[in-house]
């Protein structure tokens, strides 16, 4: 793509759905940091757009701040992140541990797992779940909600299951407030109604479960396959957050996102961008820009796995801390871990957005349960 068609990229996100692709570090983060000239709001563009359409459902226009601009964008904003300003990060780790160590020990016993379905999907739901002070049975329909408009299959059925789910959630947090992000944000002075909130908790969970479970997986990808890592992490030479830090550059849980919508006609880079035509941000292919990528990760956060500008994600890290800590438990409980297939049989699971195994199976020496208090055997 680079040597064809430079930094801006003609694709296709859905049959007779165009849009360009940014693959250029640089004009990336011009782009992510001129909402003026390039707006998230996509409600022009989605008018021609069918209803059936797969990748409608992530892209259409909802009063959030992913999809808004100008003062809109600020209130919702401003309402996300003093929720989120109120995580305590001790307790989101002392959570992720607990919830780590209990679902090892549905497994540690059997020699063999999916470390998707069985570890890092249901740790993702479980922690956020928490944060958001969503009850455990309401978070399951959240959760097969949102992976159903991820998979973009029957995405406007997992829609309406998420929205009932969280309409739920909401009429129990007025009822019964609690310190979580749900309640803080409907206590915010932005007032937000039952729908807007509907929406930001839509969006809250869509990058708390899916993206986190990618983070979560493909780190542990790279440990269990590639040398530098297996024996570092193991062996104490390398830290869990090295393995992250390339992960995130390399191979980010959302390989293409962060959609905006040109408010006219723009020039950028010597190619024409149609008004109000998806322009999509392709991290991965901007952090492996070769005009910034010099192949040193560790410590280095210059990837755009996060976005940037307004828009950049509001709860990095949160996310980091509890990806650090699933990798860490699972490797301290099973340090003999492996992939009980080759890498070559491995799936990755279709989506234009995320980067996304279908499955990661793994053996390992048979292990009694962990002390759920403690974490340890």
């Amino acid at each position: 793509m680079r040597e064809r068609y430079g930094s801006l990229v003609p694709v296709d996100l859905a049959p007779g759905v165009p849009a360009t692709l940014v693959i250029g570090y640089n004009l990336a983060v011009t782009i992510l940091n001129d909402p003026e000239r390039f707006p998230a709001d996509p409600r022009i563009w989605e008018k021609n757009i069918p209803s059936d359409c797969p990748v409608l459902p992530m892209l259409q226009y909802r009063p959030t701040s992913v999809h808004s601009a100008g003062a809109e964008h600020t209130r919702y904003r401003q309402a996300v992140t003093a929720g989120l300003a109120g995580v305590d990060l001790h307790a989101v780790h002392t959570t992720a541990e607990r919830i780590a160590v209990s679902l090892i020990n549905t497994f540690c016993e059997a020699g063999t797992a999916d470390l998707i379905s069985q570890y890092a999907f249901p740790l993702s739901s479980a922690v956020v779940n928490e944060m958001l002070g969503c009850p455990a049975q309401i978070g399951q329909r959240v959760a097969a909600g949102m992976a159903a408009v991820f998979e973009g299959v029957e995405a406007q059925q997992g829609m309406q299951m998420f929205s009932e789910a969280i309409v739920e959630l909401i009429a129990l947090k007025r009822a019964q407030p609690g310190d979580d992000i749900t309640t803080r944000m409907l206590n915010h002075p932005a007032e937000l109604d039952d729908m807007e909130m509907v929406h930001q908790m839509a969006n809250l969970y869509g990058g708390g479960i899916e993206p986190q479970q990618n983070l979560i997986i493909n780190t542990l990808l790279l440990i269990l396959t590639d040398d530098r890592f297996a024996g570092g992490v193991l062996g104490g030479g390398l830290a869990t957050r090295d393995a992250l830090d390339e992960v995130l550059f390399n191979d980010p849980p959302f390989a293409n996102h962060c959609p905006s919508y040109p408010r006219q006609p723009s020039l950028v880079d010597g190619v024409w961008l149609p008004a109000h035509q998806p322009v999509i941000i392709s991290m991965a292919g901007c952090n492996n820009d070769p005009a910034v990528n010099i192949g040193e990760y560790s410590g280095n956060r210059s990837h755009l796995a996060w976005g940037a500008g307004p828009h950049a994600c509001p709860a990095r890290s949160v996310a980091y801390l509890i990806a650090q800590d699933a990798i860490d438990q699972l490797l301290d409980a099973l340090p003999d871990i492996e992939l009980a297939v080759p890498t070559d049989q491995l799936t990755w699971r279709p989506g234009p957005f995320h980067r996304s195994l279908a499955s990661l199976p793994v053996i390992f020496p048979k292990s009694p349960p962990l002390n759920v208090v403690t974490g340890q055997s």
